[in-house]
């Protein structure tokens, strides 16, 4: 099994490859990493481990951020000092969330969960991932403040970029940044429910008002209950696969 280690704290990251050589001698680190950048730049130019340990808060931001940057398809368990972290950490693709200081016992644990999973699937890597962390997800945890607040998808009128921030528009007209870019949302969403319509917006069919043909071959969408909204044009190259997408 080849491991790679995600960690800015030196002597944690040698306690978890002291604690990992007595749990299986046989297991290979890959690399130990101690930033979003230098993580960025190692899962960009090489194959991907078997397995990543990955620190939540790492030297230069947290590392929910390396998510954005590559993607990955490794499971990948989650070490850290603070558990306010544990359901995004499952959003993601999480075997497990241990907290520092790590113990065999629970390191154990979850090395064991993972070989479990993977020898009783067979399931290669990919499709590991794919087991572990459904497509679609139900709701969003949103931080609002100093809370968290759980909004279903199904509430969710549309995702959108503003000012180069990325936020979600419920039914209840509330607007709320998240920390998905809309690329990654994409791909968490019912392909059937939303849709991309341009670089900016992803679209739930549910918040559609009227659609109106703009242009020769453009259409301009108008949500529910959101005034204020600027026009929504359905990118030329997407008018064809927006029309099917409706009518279905």
């Amino acid at each position: 099994m080849k491991v790679l280690i995600i960690e800015d704290e030196q002597p944690a990251a040698q306690k978890l490859v002291r604690l990992l050589k007595e749990i299986d001698k046989n297991i290979g680190i890959a690399g130990i990493l101690e930033s979003v950048e230098e993580s960025t730049n190692w899962l960009s130019q090489n194959p991907h481990p078997d397995i990543i340990f990955m620190d939540i808060q790492l030297e230069d931001g947290i590392c929910f951020e390396i998510f954005e940057r590559v993607d990955i398809k490794t499971p990948v368990i989650f070490t850290t000092a603070y558990d306010q972290y544990a359901l995004k950490a499952f959003a993601v693709n999480s075997v497990d969330y241990l907290l520092k200081p790590v113990e065999t016992g629970a390191l154990e644990k979850a090395i064991h969960k993972y070989e479990s999973i993977h020898k009783k699937t067979g399931l290669n890597i990919e499709d590991l991932v794919n087991k572990l962390q459904p497509k679609t997800r139900e709701r969003f945890l949103i931080k609002v403040g100093e809370h968290f607040k759980s909004v279903l998808t199904a509430d969710i009128y549309c995702f959108f970029i503003r000012e180069r921030c990325n936020f979600l528009h419920t039914i209840s007209g509330k607007d709320y940044a998240v920390d998905y870019s809309l690329d990654k949302m994409e791909k968490m969403v019912d392909e059937k429910r939303f849709f991309r319509a341009n670089r900016d917006f992803l679209i739930n069919y549910s918040a559609i008002k009227d659609i109106v043909a703009y242009s020769s071959n453009r259409l301009k969408l108008i949500l529910k209950d959101w005034p204020e909204c600027e026009e929504i044009l359905v990118s030329r190259e997407r008018v064809n696969s927006f029309k099917k997408w409706m009518d279905r």
